[in-house]
């Protein structure tokens, strides 16, 4: 990375009050890949309209796990809606998985669905549609224009957390109180 100092995979991406534009007003995103073309990530605090189980039967993937089938599955982001993205702590060799860090995985096969539907899935698991990318240059563009706090990803939040809590959660891990800072239009 000639540019990069240093990658932000596996870390949080977490919207600033100033950052107002949907989706990604009071998001949490988790990076999974930063270099120099550019970083991808998933929002990790947003609910969709589906459930987990509304998602495998429209891949015909039964199931008889009601917990499973009453799953949320996230809103990812606004790029490749149509395609899920699996964030796990699983380290078996699926079909398509990049190690974001630290015992976090991102898997887009269709083979950890199949495990999960069976009961054979990972111990920790969240499914999103859709992902969020920024080309070359773009995320750190963002972290100069102050939208955007880092904080260092942990399994707690991402997996323990009610969303509705992630937001806040995720910045109070640096010691920030989100409800106490302003945005740069003066506005609460």
């Amino acid at each position: 990375m000639s540019e990069l100092s240093t990658s932000l995979a596996h870390h949080f991406l977490v919207a600033l009050p100033s950052l107002s534009d949907p989706p990604f007003a009071r998001s949490v995103a988790l990076i999974c890949q930063h270099d120099d073309n550019g970083a991808m990530g998933v929002l990790v605090n947003q609910p969709s309209e589906y459930t987990l189980g509304e998602v495998l039967a429209q891949m015909e993937i039964p199931t008889e796990d009601g917990a499973l089938r009453g799953q949320i599955v996230l809103n990812g982001g606004p790029v490749h809606p149509e395609r899920g993205f699996v964030i796990h702590d699983d380290a078996r060799p699926w079909d398509s998985s990049l190690n974001v860090g630290q015992g976090v995985y991102l898997t887009t096969s269709r083979d950890i669905l199949e495990a999960m539907a069976r009961g054979e899935g990972p111990r920790n698991a969240l499914v999103t549609l859709g992902c969020a990318g920024w080309s070359e240059g773009q995320l750190e563009s963002e972290l100069a224009d102050n939208s955007w706090l880092t904080v260092p990803a942990d399994e707690e939040l991402l997996f323990s957390t009610p969303l509705e809590q992630r937001w806040q959660g995720a910045a109070s891990r640096i010691g920030v109180d989100l409800f106490r800072l302003t945005d740069y239009s003066g506005h609460v």
